[in-house]
């Protein structure tokens, strides 16, 4: 199975909820696509001017493929997350996130086409990274990976990321059945929309 399929089936999936951008460049380096997605949850009384409360979360996630995953792509994976997603993407640049943030999920999503070695499996089941807002009054950052291997359709995460994982797995089949991806959709869309044109 090709990286390039197993990613173009999962970005049909993520793009239901999330906003998909292809490709997305961080610091001059081009990476395949970037996932974005926001909730807004309010409670009020009878009006929305009665507003008791609301909060917004996010998760953030970034799609990397890879020939196999070593420890240079776990730091670089790491570097992502603490000195570009959490404050640019997270915090825009400011001391906090906007009010209202209650947690942002920043997500590496690793397509290998080699199995993982002992070595990095342990590597992703331990990377972590967390970072709070003033005790959590402003919310809180956690970062998740989830690495799919290609050659022998496993898929390994960190404990935060653990409930991605069924995502990832049932990904193998429907690539093997030939589903739809994200790129046909996209086409299909637009042929669709100069036709009413």
């Amino acid at each position: 199975m090709k990286t390039a399929d197993y990613l173009d089936q999962l970005l049909r999936k993520y793009s239901g909820t999330f906003d998909i951008s292809q490709p997305y460049v961080i610091r001059g380096k081009e990476y395949p696509a970037y996932g974005y997605f926001f909730s807004h949850i309010e409670k009020y009384i009878l009006v929305r001017e009665a507003n008791m409360w609301s909060t917004d979360s996010y998760e953030h996630i970034l799609f990397i493929e890879t020939r196999e995953v070593d420890q240079a792509l776990i730091e670089e994976a790491y570097s992502i997350i603490k000195e570009y997603m959490e404050p640019v993407l997270v915090r825009k640049g400011a001391e906090l996130p906007p009010a209202g943030h209650m947690y942002s999920y920043l997500t590496i999503g690793l397509i290998a086409e080699q199995p993982l070695t002992p070595q990095m499996r342990k590597a992703i089941r331990h990377f972590k990274y967390e970072k709070g807002y003033r005790f959590n009054i402003r919310g809180f950052s956690q970062a998740h990976i989830v690495c799919a291997t290609m050659a022998d359709e496993q898929v390994c995460t960190n404990y935060t990321g653990r409930k991605a994982a069924k995502l990832y797995k049932d990904n193998f089949r429907d690539v093997k059945e030939g589903k739809p991806g994200f790129r046909r959709i996209m086409e299909e869309q637009q042929a669709e929309c100069s036709g009413r044109a």
